[in-house]
């Protein structure tokens, strides 16, 4: 069974600024990509990374999707969608304990929820050449401005995250 990793975003080009070599350098080390936005006139940006994209609210009303491994969520949507923000506390709750442990969260955005400040610590993905290159095309066909592509991602990893498993890990 391959690894299972949701995004969930407010829009195609926030994800791909955001996470865009994160979710790259996963796909090409075999994982399936799924990712949820409220936002996506254009899914082409994410589809270049070899992510698939669901509606936000298309995802929340059919539950369909198996059991991810990791879920990164951008705080902004923590802090302004109430089913986003139940989803989050009910993960780092245990709600969602399986076989192998729980899941990976990781959280991306310049804030970061008062009740989860002390939970999550800043870190940073680390993209390979090739996550630099595809996400700087994937910019581009989001219409994104960006002069260059960062060698890293910063994000904030759950500070209760099961031991050895996470989420980023340099593929290169």
């Amino acid at each position: 069974m391959r690894h299972r990793m949701v995004l969930v975003g407010s829009s195609v080009c926030d994800v791909v600024r955001t996470a865009g070599g994160c979710i790259f350098d996963r796909v090409s080390a075999g994982w399936d990509v799924l990712v949820l936005v409220a936002d996506h006139p254009d899914t082409r940006a994410l589809e270049i990374l070899g992510a698939r994209v669901l509606d936000l609210d298309t995802a929340y009303a059919n539950v369909s999707e198996p059991f991810p491994q990791a879920l990164a969520v951008c705080s902004d949507l923590i802090a302004s969608d109430e089913r986003v923000r139940r989803e989050i506390l009910d993960v780092l709750g245990g709600g969602y304990e399986k076989e192998g442990g729980g899941m990976d969260v990781t959280v991306w955005g310049e804030s970061c929820p008062d009740e989860l400040k002390d939970r999550f610590a800043p870190d940073e993905h680390r993209l390979s050449m090739a996550a630099r290159v595809f996400k700087a095309q994937a910019l581009a066909a989001a219409g994104c401005a960006v002069d260059t592509v960062a060698p890293t991602e910063a994000f904030r990893v759950d500070l209760l995250r099961p031991p050895g498993r996470s989420l980023l890990v340099s593929a290169s």
